[in-house]
């Protein structure tokens, strides 16, 4: 079953946006490809940092499925 976790986009390195997800058992921020996240909820790329999505965790614990909250 997938779960939907809120996250926080903390900055971007390069293409990628690190993001860490807003729980007690978070350990390390992870990164991700800042397109796909931003064609996913509709901002350019450079909107990412700090901005609060949700995500969905998959069965190798990588998240996809980006949305605003």
């Amino acid at each position: 079953m997938s779960e939907r976790v809120n996250v926080k986009v903390l900055l971007l390195v390069g293409g990628e946006a690190e993001v860490v997800a807003d729980a007690p058992d978070a350990d390390a921020p992870a990164r991700y490809p800042a397109t796909v996240i931003a064609e996913e909820v509709g901002v350019p790329a450079s909107e990412l940092p700090g901005m609060r999505l949700s995500a969905v965790v998959g069965a190798d614990d990588r998240l996809a499925g980006w949305q605003r909250r």
